[in-house]
């Protein structure tokens, strides 16, 4: 029963209309001479009132605080039982149009059904064959699974069935066999299909099949095309099949029998369906072509669409940009461990897809992401990952090359879809493995390519990345400062972007052997692995921005807390101290020796004391933020002994851009606070919704001033490529636009989100819970979400707590109000409130041997 008029003032129209509902059902169900209790603030219950007094004091007055549910005038008499779930994925009712939208990313179901008669303009067209059928296999949701049942439709239940199948693995045989007993047993007029078989096909419509691909386990090559048919690679000349222990004539008869099994998989899902399914609907059709026909153009960038990369491409591809249909994509990979809570080590790589052309609420949801492959494990692909996107790269190239004929419900026309790639977005280490550059070693940075200022550290053992004064103005009186940097002056220019042409001319000639046992590769020039699958697209080279990168912030953050707070992970240690001392830079840090012969190294100035670290983690610790803003980062902070641990990237987000400045006001010198506080300012400025490239070549020449203040403060060991990339975003982002585009936290909530679906229970789930008994009633499986506190509870709040239980379960609400009739059957004379006082008192312990009686068991 709708209650929201309760909350409205009580003056207004809603407010007169919901409470004229409520006394008309109350003086139909429980008035007692032409009288009710009283609801009101001052009545509380208490006292009988007839309709005009009663309209009177709740109009004036108001409800009963806490008085929501209306068990005394007569809401549960209309309470009807409410069914239950089959499990804990299961929700109640047929919500099939939900499933559809967040499964197969469409609008609802009547915007399919209904709305494609577009504007009845002439020279509307019919649907093309793949449309018809789709449009067919909608009505399914509306079918009745037999007639008179309303909870589920025919294609619903299916696909609920399906899905018990999956969790339950079973077989198809005794699918078959369940579909079999549940068709017997339904009344006449059933619409349940009869086999797995027909089951499978009906659900293959709605394009949620994929492909299975078996792959050589050393990630050689696809048994695919030509090699469809092998039974070992052709590379390593390993067996697709796993091996038969059996070995006798018994064994090698019963192996002919079994179906081999393959030692990899990957799983295709088919791309150009799930695009075309984005036209079917006249809603989602028309915020396809939102980009061209929707969006503002007054200089700043809000979308992908307002970036010069975007235009750059449409003024190289003319004639897919008159299109406005047509479609940009972005792809994204990551690895995540399915098996996160077993303790085993599995990496498991999906590649996704996001259309571009929706408008900014709607990108980057999850029910838009496409999952076009499922490359398995148990390691990860690493430099093979171009093996597994051969079935995407030939599916881009078709729809670059042809295009697919493609329904639009929202012009009801026919027209000829294509779709491009416009860049990759992954962490810095899968960059490696999408681009085909080595993120290790001299030459690690992917953007300052073979121009990579770097500097072997002996002590160390590593390299690091300065030379930011490199970015600086010509001018700039760094450039001559030896004794604040490394010792020399710097007189270089900041490097040139790299194009893809010049990525061409330098794999020009070099070829490259893919497989885990290949070490044929080391001829390629610089930091070159492998030349990029992704160049096999006609327009790759001409994108202007190819590749993202993901997480530098994080990794940032991580560096700056460890070494201002002394952590485990600092970057300034004794090997750093020696390193200082060898390139002849920053006397007052090298090691000293006492006239004594005691060996120490004097404490550096961003290194904070006790005292600042106690504020430091104080100040982190009390921090509160609203619900779903970021976690609680005040579990992640320890005072005694002051540090900080467990936080995770987005965790990192929110401290370098609201919490790390208010936290450093009080710490560290200012000429040490200061950069890092810049370094802040930057991240944030950089992460707006709304940008302009005025302000954007701003921040390309502050982060260049930022990191140079750094690199007088901090040694050299604490520049690893991840401190030296931030130099380049401000760039990328004046290319391809705002960052939350190109970013991975929706991405890696929506593999979180898969990883869970995959293989965790729920989040309150204990196990399955049998008690034996048909009583649908507090069986439901739960656990505590912190720690145990055990309180010990006297009998009278012991009571009162299964009271409040009872009466606000709503499978009891039945048995209340049957309770109630019966005492006002046996006392006729009573008034309401003796009456809800003897039934307060006395419905647990009758409760309880109904219950007994009735199924047997109670507790």
């Amino acid at each position: 029963m709708d209650r929201s008029w309760m909350y409205k003032f009580r003056g207004s129209k809603e407010y007169e209309n919901g409470l004229d509902k409520l006394l008309d059902i109350a003086f139909e169900k429980e008035s007692v001479n032409g009288k009710i209790v009283c609801p009101c603030k001052n009545c509380k219950l208490g006292d009988l009132v007839d309709r005009v007094t009663a309209k009177d004091h709740l109009t004036y007055h108001g409800f009963l605080n806490g008085y929501a549910r209306w068990f005394v005038h007569g809401e549960a008499s209309l309470s009807t039982r409410p069914t239950y779930d089959l499990g804990d994925n299961f929700d109640n009712g047929n919500d099939m149009q939900g499933i559809l939208h967040d499964g197969i990313c469409f609008g609802r179901v009547e915007n399919y059904i209904d709305d494609n008669d577009g504007d009845g303009v002439p020279g509307d067209e019919e649907p093309n064959n793949d449309a018809k059928c789709f449009y067919e296999l909608l009505k399914n949701v509306e079918k009745e699974l037999y007639p008179s049942c309303k909870k589920y439709s025919q294609l619903s239940a299916i696909i609920r069935l399906f899905h018990i199948k999956c969790l339950n693995r079973v077989s198809n045989k005794g699918f078959t066999d369940l579909l079999k007993l549940i068709k017997d047993a339904f009344p006449v007029g059933e619409t349940f299909p009869k086999s797995y078989y027909e089951a499978k096909k009906m659900i293959g419509g709605l394009g949620l099949s994929y492909n299975k691909i078996h792959a050589c386990p050393n990630d050689c090559m696809l048994y695919r095309k030509e090699y469809e048919n092998d039974t070992e690679c052709h590379v390593c000349k390993t067996s697709r099949y796993l091996e038969d222990k059996d070995s006798d004539a018994v064994g090698e008869a019963l192996s002919k029998k079994k179906k081999k099994v393959s030692t990899k998989v990957l799983r295709h899902f088919p791309l150009i369906p799930r695009l075309q399914r984005l036209f079917m609907s006249s809603k989602t059709a028309s915020f396809m072509r939102w980009h061209k026909e929707g969006r503002t153009e007054d200089g700043y960038m809000r979308h992908p669409a307002d970036s010069p990369a975007w235009k750059t491409f449409n003024f190289r591809n003319r004639d897919f940009a008159e299109e406005t249909r047509n479609i940009r994509l972005g792809l994204t990979s990551d690895g995540f461990n399915p098996f996160k809570s077993l303790n085993v080590q599995y990496s498991t790589w999906p590649v996704v897809l996001i259309p571009y052309n929706l408008p900014p609420w709607m990108c980057m949801k999850q029910e838009y992401f496409f999952l076009s492959l499922f490359i398995p494990g148990p390691t990860m692909p690493g430099n093979n990952l171009d093996v597994y996107l051969e079935p995407l790269i030939e599916e881009l190239k078709l729809l670059w090359e042809v295009g697919v004929n493609t329904y639009d419900a929202s012009m009801n026309r026919n027209f000829n879809m294509r779709a491009a790639l416009l860049w990759t977005i992954s962490d810095f280490p899968a960059l490696a493995n999408l681009s085909g550059w080595s993120t290790k070693g001299e030459f690690a940075c992917p953007s300052c390519h073979k121009d990579t200022c770097s500097r072997w550290l002996r002590y160390s053992g590593k390299h690091c990345y300065m030379g930011h004064r490199r970015f600086l103005a010509s001018d700039h009186p760094f450039r001559k400062d030896k004794r604040s940097f490394n010792g020399f002056e710097e007189h270089d220019k900041a490097p040139s972007q790299l194009s893809g042409d010049m990525v061409l001319r330098e794999l020009d000639g070099h070829t490259h052997t893919f497989g885990r046992l290949n070490n044929d590769n080391r001829n390629l020039p610089y930091n070159w692995k492998k030349r990029s699958i992704f160049f096999e697209l006609p327009y790759w080279k001409g994108n202007i921005l190819r590749h993202n990168v993901m997480h530098i912030e994080s990794n940032v953050c991580e560096s700056v807390l460890a070494t201002i707070l002394g952590l485990d992970k600092s970057k300034d240690h004794a090997k750093a101290r020696d390193d200082l001392q060898e390139m002849g830079i920053r006397p007052e840090l090298h090691l000293i020796v006492d006239e004594s012969g005691k060996r120490y190294y004097p404490p550096p100035c961003f290194l904070m004391n006790r005292a600042e670290k106690e504020i430091f983690c104080g100040v982190l610790k009390q921090i509160k933020v609203p619900y779903g803003y970021s976690s609680n980062i005040s579990k992640c902070i320890s005072k005694k002994p002051p540090k900080i641990f467990g936080l995770k990237s987005h965790d990192n987000h929110i401290l370098m851009h609201q919490l790390f400045p208010l936290a450093l006001r009080r710490v560290l010198p200012k000429q040490v606070r200061a950069p890092l506080i810049d370094l802040c300012n930057f991240f944030r400025g950089l992460c707006s919704k709304v940008l302009h490239a005025r302000e954007l070549i701003q921040l390309e020449r502050r982060i260049a001033l930022t990191l140079c203040h750094l690199e007088r403060i901090f040694p050299p060991s604490f520049f690893d490529i991840m401190v030296h990339l931030p130099i380049h975003l401000a760039t990328e982002a004046r290319l391809a636009g705002p960052v939350q585009y190109r970013w991975m936290y929706p991405v890696e909530r929506y593999l979180d989100d898969v990883e869970t679906r995959s293989n965790r229970a729920s989040r309150n789930h204990d196990g399955n819970i049998d008690t034996g008994v048909e009583l649908p009633i507090f069986v439901n499986p739960g656990r505590h979400l912190r720690g145990v506190n055990i309180v010990n509870w006297d009998v009278d709040t012991m009571k009162r707590a299964h009271q409040y239980v009872l009466f606000n379960c709503e499978i009891v609400q039945p048995f209340l109000s049957e309770h109630r009739e019966m005492i006002r059957n046996q006392n006729p004379r009573l008034c309401i409130r003796d009456i809800e006082r003897i039934h307060n008192e006395t419905f647990a312990s009758w409760f309880a041997n109904q219950v007994s009686s009735k199924y047997g068991f109670c507790e």
